[in-house]
């Protein structure tokens, strides 16, 4: 049986905070506001595995009301995912994304996101494929006060 699952995520953006996506620390002036450190590629990626899975959603399993996610890597959030689908016996046959915002550019450093996310989750390159777009201007996103990311998952079992 194939099953699909999307996901979404978005976060506003403060000045003298760490921007982390996909596992990786961008270098730039403004990061998310968040319980976690606000990964918008990893939360969007747990929410489309989760669904895909019928295992719920993001804040089921790890809500912002705990204080022990405060801060937390969210990539742990993809490796307690990952044990979820095999105790489930769902394997994941790929992964789509797009992580939306005007600045700074991503491109350069999804070869590094794809390996985080990779690791994390047990699967090869070849099966999680990014995008970067920006929202031209327009919105929250567009004047650099947000991020967002929608993703879908595709899993067997």
């Amino acid at each position: 049986m194939t099953r699909s699952g999307i996901g979404y995520d978005s976060h506003r953006l403060e000045a003298g905070r760490k921007l982390m996506i996909g596992g990786v620390h961008i270098p730039f002036d403004k990061g998310p506001v968040g319980h976690s450190d606000g990964d918008v590629l990893a939360h969007a990626l747990c929410d489309a595995l989760l669904g895909a899975a019928s295992l719920g959603d993001i804040g089921t399993h790890f809500p912002d009301t705990d204080p022990k996610w405060k801060g937390a890597n969210s990539l742990m959030f993809l490796e307690h995912t990952r044990k979820l689908l095999d105790e489930k016996k769902l394997r994941i046959v790929h992964l789509d994304a797009v992580v939306i915002c005007e600045r700074p550019k991503l491109g350069p450093h999804f070869p590094a996101m794809r390996a985080a996310v990779a690791q994390s989750l047990g699967i090869s390159l070849d099966q999680i494929n990014l995008k970067a777009k920006t929202n031209e201007g327009l919105g929250e996103i567009g004047r650099g006060e947000a991020i967002a990311s929608h993703t879908i998952a595709t899993l067997e079992g």
